[in-house]
C-alpha cells in the first residue's frame, strides 16, 4: 500500500505500532520520529524503513509530504479507522 501524507509544520502523529512494515520516503519537508528511545529527523529525498510492531510517533518540522509504503496494506486505512492520524494531519 502506498499513501501520500500531508502535514502541517507542527503537526504531530501519535505514538502507535502496527504489525506493518512502514518505508517512509520524505518528498518535502522535514520529519522528526521517536522510535526505539532515538530520535531521527528525516528530510526530502531521505527514507525511513520502520520495522512491524515498532513504536514510533512523528513531529512535522515544516510543512511535509511524504510517501508511506506499508506491507502488508493498512487495513485500519481501508477501513478508515485512523483518528489518531486524521486529528494531527491530512491524508491525501
Amino acid at each position: 500500500m502506498v499513501a501520500r501524507v500531508l502535514l502541517k509544520k507542527g503537526a504531530h502523529v501519535p505514538l502507535h505500532s502496527h504489525h506493518n512494515e512502514q518505508v517512509t520516503y520524505i518528498l518535502e519537508g522535514a520529519l522528526k520520529f521517536a522510535l526505539e528511545g532515538k530520535e531521527v529527523t528525516v528530510h526530502a529525498g531521505e527514507v525511513l524503513c520502520i520495522p512491524p510492531n515498532v513504536p514510533h510517533e512523528a513531529f512535522a518540522l515544516e510543512d511535509t509530504v511524504d510517501l508511506d509504503i506499508f506491507n502488508p496494506p493498512r487495513q485500519d486505512w481501508i477501513d478508515r479507522d485512523d483518528a489518531y492520524l486524521r486529528s494531527g494531519s491530512s491524508k491525501g
